[in-house]
């Protein structure tokens, strides 16, 4: 029986026989964790210091959103032209339905091309899982949404102690409430560590576990349509192939919607830091 052609390096992808279908008298290629690792396209994974494939999606995203919005408003009209008017309206979106909504025009306003960026970023970021050649959404790397909650996480903590003081701070992280009578103390104990540890942890892991699942189901109907052409299985094979896409445009739904999730969760943060009692 022919088996899946495994390369000798571990951190390297893991490949299939791209002629191998079923009664063939080899094995379905299953995606799994394999999926996820990229040969360096400069430098050497044994280092740590190199260059992949994610990381040149993330870098092009980056250069597209800026053009973009470069494009957009370099040159603003009265009556804005196509492009400037779908930029207005992604950015419209997100000043008033999010920062505006939840925080308010005047303590919003400082807070929008933070929020702006991070939607805009996470959101392409995403879309990447479902661009021909690209075909990888770089936040299903969990480094990549880790340093994106970070980034809130630390905003999050200077402006609570800027705002309140170190008392007020404490206070605002532990949500003291003495009307909560001999049980305070577990509270205060719960909230901190629900505060600084858990907060930061699920912010990351939710934006990475749904674009981690929603990128090994679009793999696994692929495979499967292509290893599915052989005599009777062309029919499996079809219905595999609209199951692709199925998820291709549930998937789209889903990365817009995880992106509007970070960006919301952020501003909720930042509310929860400028509230006075929390």
């Amino acid at each position: 029986m022919k088996e899946p052609a495994v390369s000798a390096d571990p951190t390297q992808v893991l490949a299939f026989e791209t002629d191998c279908h079923i009664f063939d008298g080899c094995g379905f290629p299953a995606p799994g964790l394999h999926s996820f690792l990229f040969e360096p396209l400069v430098g050497d994974a044994s280092s740590n210091l190199y260059f992949n494939k994610p990381m040149l999606l993330a870098l092009l995203g980056s250069i597209i959103i800026v053009g973009f919005f470069w494009a957009a408003f370099r040159k603003p009209k009265i009556v804005p032209g196509k492009l400037q008017m779908v930029a207005e309206a992604g950015y419209d979106f997100v000043r008033r339905g999010i920062v505006y909504e939840t925080l308010g025009k005047r303590e919003g306003e400082k807070y929008v091309p933070l929020v702006v960026s991070l939607f805009f970023f996470v959101w392409m970021m995403n879309l990447w899982s479902i661009i021909p050649v690209a075909q990888f959404p770089v936040t299903a790397i969990i480094a990549y949404p880790i340093v994106l909650a970070l980034i809130v996480y630390v905003l999050w903590v200077s402006l609570t102690f800027k705002r309140h003081g170190f008392v007020g701070a404490l206070k605002n992280i532990t949500g003291y409430d003495k009307s909560l009578g001999p049980v305070l103390p577990l509270a205060m104990l719960i909230e901190f560590f629900s505060n600084l540890l858990v907060r930061p942890f699920t912010h990351a892991v939710r934006l990475f576990a749904n674009m981690f699942a929603g990128h090994t189901l679009l793999l696994l109907f692929t495979i499967a349509s292509w290893y599915l052409l052989n005599g009777l299985g062309i029919v499996y094979a079809g219905v595999s192939f609209i199951m692709v896409i199925v998820m291709t445009a549930f998937e789209l739904f889903i990365q817009a919607l995880q992106a509007y999730v970070f960006v919301l969760l952020t501003v909720t943060y930042i509310q929860g830091a400028l509230a006075e009692n929390h």
